[in-house]
Order: C-alpha cells, then structure tokens, then sequence
C-alpha cells in the first residue's frame, strides 16, 4: 500500500501546532465538503483525503506514533507488503508468526478476525516501538527471547506476564472495526465474535462534520465498510448496520456510536447551538448590523441600540440539523460588549465630556 503523506495532504508542515492543523482541516473540509462540490468525483476524493489526513494528525497519540514509526507504517500494519523479510517487516508476512518477537501472542488464531494493526516502518529499536504500543512496562520486556509458537510459556520470559495481561483486551476486538485512517481506531465494543452477536464502535466526529454529515471506513475482519454518517447526529447517536458484526447469514448488527468533540466556538443543546458574539462599544450603544459566523455560512444580524453584554439574540433556523425530523434547531448569538483600549488626551477627554450627558443609574443598587 503506497505510503500517505499526511502533512502534505494538509499541505502544513510536520511542525505545525495541533491549533494549526485544525485550522487548515477546517478551511478544507467546507471547501471540499460534497454539498459545496455536488458531482466533482475530484473534490469527493480530495474530502476523504483530508478526513483521512486529520484523523491521525487531529489525535496527539496517532500522530506520535505515525511520525515514529515512518514511511512503512502501513506494510508493519498489515503484516508486511513485501513479504517475508521485507522492509516494512523483517519477521515475514505475519507480525505474529513464526520468528517474529510476537510469535503465539494473539494473531488470527487466537480470536476469529481479530487484527492488529501495527503502523510504522522497520522495527529497529523494539523497546521505542513496545513503549508506544504497550507502555513504559512492555520496554524491558521488549529484547527477551520469542516464546514458543502456539503461546505456551517460556521460562524466564518477561513477556509472558505482559501478554497475558492484554491477551483478553486483544480479543475483545475481535472484528475491530478501523475507521482506515489509524491503528486499531475506533474500538470495538461487545465483540461480535459470536454467531448473531452485535457489536458497537466509536465514531469521533468534529461538529462540522455533525452538521454536514461525514463518511468513515470500517473494517471488519477482511470486509471494508464506507459508511455514511447522515448529519444532526449527537454523542450517543447509533448507525445501525445490519448484519455487519461478522460473516455469514447470522452475523449479528453493528453499531457506530457518534461522539461529537468539543468545538472552539459552539456549544450544542440538542438541535441548538450558542456563540459568544464580540461588538464594539459604538456597536452596542448606537446599533448597527453585525457579520456572524454561522456553520453553514455568513449571515447579517441587527442588534438595536443600547444592546447589553450578555443580551442573546436567536438565529432561526441556524444551529444543527435535526436528524429525526424536519428543519433545523437555532443559533443563539450571546452578545458580548469589547471596549477600547485605554484612552489619553483629547479622546480621554471626550469621553468624560460624554458621560456628562447619559443618566445612568448604579447597577449595583438593587430596585
């Protein structure tokens, strides 16, 4: 599988602050996005490009180990592209095959379609790559001696306790679905492994992607699945697929379980959503017409003379869209009053000479 540059599909560079990389995701998303580029197979592309690109360097951890473990993280991943001995992995087709240092420890045999995915290039320093994967106390363990095919114990090997310990969370993903763009991402709940059992798994969405519906890739065992998230879902929305946890007529259903990440700008209650607005003071005391950002494009809001900081204003018809349902929940913009920097001289002066004409009575007296 080629090997995806993902800063350069962002188009930032590998130092870029996560604040940056935000930004450039979100500046691509809206001018990719399929509503904005109806028919445009390119723009289509490109917007699961970006998607793809952000879900690894949008997450602290993914990204870390997708710059430690380089160009090759997709051949470790999926058991080496080149085959035995390959650069991407030195241990053969199958990371937990035959003379690889995971030999007997989980893999295929010991849990249906359950997959590792091991992203990175060749593993030349294996207590880096364990520390990554397994934590601080896989580091010592990593240079003992490969236990047994099969799994059975090897005196002496620290790596025995270790693995035993994780054994039973690796076969809890039996079927682990992967949105295509990270390691073992998302998790799989309730396994699936049995005949007719379901299974849930964790969808992460920005509220952008939540209002314009998204698209994810899910793979279970050797099956692959693009799934469209429609748009209005919150945390705790499920997407039912129907007989997807497994193969064969009995499968059981599979479950994506939306959860929305907090955004920098909007607050969500159920359909409605709620900004801070910042006015000048001269906005607030003469009136005037205010631009406001909205997620799905600029509009126009009036606000009257002598508006107060903390007055809400509602935008019908602007916050998400309802997804059981028709229409669209409101936008409630909370006014807050910015005033000028300090003041000095003539314009000092001038305001002093204002205030001698407004009446204003204490706000700290009540009645």
């Amino acid at each position: 599988m080629e090997y995806k540059d993902y800063y350069k599909t962002l188009g930032v560079d590998r130092k870029a602050s996560p604040a940056e990389i935000k930004k450039v995701y979100r500046r691509l998303a809206r001018e990719l996005h399929p509503d904005k580029n109806p028919g445009d197979k390119t723009a289509e592309a490109r917007f699961k490009e970006v998607n793809e690109a952000h879900e690894v360097l949008g997450d602290t951890k993914k990204r870390q180990q997708y710059d430690m473990l380089g160009s090759n993280w997709d051949q470790v991943s999926r058991g080496g592209a080149g085959g035995a001995g390959s650069a991407g992995n030195p241990f053969g087709g199958d990371p937990f095959g035959p003379g690889s240092p995971f030999a007997g420890y989980g893999g295929a045999a010991q849990g249906g379609n359950v997959r590792y995915e091991f992203r990175g290039a060749g593993v030349q320093d294996f207590s880096d790559f364990f520390r990554t994967f397994f934590g601080a106390e896989a580091a010592e363990a990593a240079a003992a001696p490969a236990p047994r095919p099969g799994g059975t114990r090897r005196p002496g090997n620290p790596l025995d306790d270790l693995f035993s310990r994780r054994r039973s969370d690796a076969s809890s993903k039996a079927g682990a679905p992967s949105s295509g763009r990270g390691s073992a991402e998302p998790s799989v709940r309730n396994k699936g492994t049995r005949r007719g059992e379901d299974a849930e798994v964790d969808v992460d969405l920005t509220l952008e992607e939540a209002f314009h519906g998204s698209m994810r890739l899910v793979q279970v065992g050797e099956k692959r699945l693009e799934v469209k998230v429609p748009a209005g879902v919150e945390t705790g929305s499920k997407i039912r697929l129907s007989g997807k946890a497994g193969s064969g007529k009995e499968a059981g259903d599979l479950y994506l379980v939306t959860k929305i990440l907090p955004h920098a700008t909007f607050t969500r209650t159920g359909a409605d959503l709620t900004r801070e607005l910042p006015v000048t003071l001269g906005e607030a005391l003469l009136g005037g017409e205010v631009e406001v950002d909205t997620l799905s494009g600029r509009v126009l809001l009036k606000i009257p003379a002598g508006t107060q900081s903390g007055q809400a204003f509602r935008l019908t018809g602007k916050g998400m869209p309802r997804l059981k349902g028709e229409g669209s929940g409101d936008l409630y913009a909370r006014i807050k009053v910015i005033l000028p920097p300090p003041l000095e001289g003539k314009q000092k002066q001038a305001a002093e000479d204002f205030l001698r004409y407004v009446i204003q009575p204490n706000p700290r007296t009540k009645g």
